[in-house]
């Protein structure tokens, strides 16, 4: 009987640990969701900046990666350099279609600036859970991991997003059609594009935890080189307009991203390692 009471009370414990772990995430989703939802309403009132000033500034040729491509093009003689000098036409087609965009645009600023909070708050439920020795070694992950997210929306934004715009704007299959890109089409264009390779730069963080978990090793990676090649170029191309110059600005810093992984993987294999012995 004293037994069954005992084992009782330790599922009722259980029960009450998962409930207050659940309470706890419940608590840092909400905070993650407010930092979202005030910072989207700071972007929906500075509509002008983030629109005339963030969003549709690449397709502009003041816009500093233009104003850069067509000083080269003149350094080098290569007029074909120099990109985006007749800004595309936008256009609105749809009654509602602006205001839609700009709660969508708002949304999506709001996500990409609180993203190093988000990280933080989920940093902070994980955190208890792990081993000292585990605290030690993951010290700074929030701040790397931002720090790639970062670095690859201001990739894609200052190069890879003007060229895209350039590419796809200027394309046509005939002198007798002419391009008006609808608000919508150029909206998603520019911010699918600039988020999806701020989420491909974190293939260190990825593979820092896959390592740590005994998945991925080393070895594997440096002798699937070849394989991780042809799909970094397949990736390339999913995110990036139909253009190789393009492919290739983004393949290049991800191959890197690449190899430094295999460090990265190495120093998690060897830290396990010794934590076993």
């Amino acid at each position: 009987m004293a037994e069954k009471e005992k084992t009782k009370n330790q599922e009722e414990g259980q029960a009450m640990s998962f409930w207050s772990h659940l309470e706890e995430l419940r608590g840092h989703l909400i905070r993650s969701a407010v930092s979202v939802f005030l910072l989207a309403i700071g972007a929906f009132i500075a509509k002008d900046i983030i629109f005339d000033f963030v969003i549709l500034a690449p397709k502009e040729p003041y816009f500093i990666t233009n104003r850069a491509f067509c000083y080269l093009a003149d350094v080098l003689s290569a007029p074909a350099l120099c990109i985006n000098q007749i800004p595309v036409q936008i256009i609105n087609i749809e009654l509602a279609g602006q205001f839609k965009t700009h709660i969508l645009v708002s949304l999506i600023v709001g996500v990409i600036v609180a993203f190093p909070f988000i990280l933080w708050e989920f940093w902070k439920f994980i955190k208890p859970a792990l081993h000292p020795r585990e605290k030690a070694n993951s010290r700074g992950a929030v701040f790397v991991t931002s720090l790639l997210f970062i670095s690859g929306v201001c990739f894609s934004y200052f190069l890879i997003a003007p060229l895209t715009i350039n590419f796809l704007g200027s394309y046509q299959v005939s002198d007798m059609v002419t391009n008006q890109i609808a608000l919508r089409s150029y909206i998603t264009t520019v911010t699918m594009v600039t988020f999806a390779t701020g989420i491909v730069f974190e293939l260190p963080i990825i593979v820092y935890f896959l390592s740590r978990v005994g998945i991925l090793t080393p070895e594997f990676m440096k002798k699937n080189r070849k394989t991780a090649f042809i799909l970094i170029i397949a990736l390339s191309a999913i995110i990036t307009p139909p253009d190789v110059f393009s492919q290739i600005l983004v393949g290049i810093p991800l191959y890197v991203l690449y190899e430094i992984s295999i460090g990265i993987s190495k120093r998690v294999v060897k830290q396990r390692e010794e934590e076993e012995i």
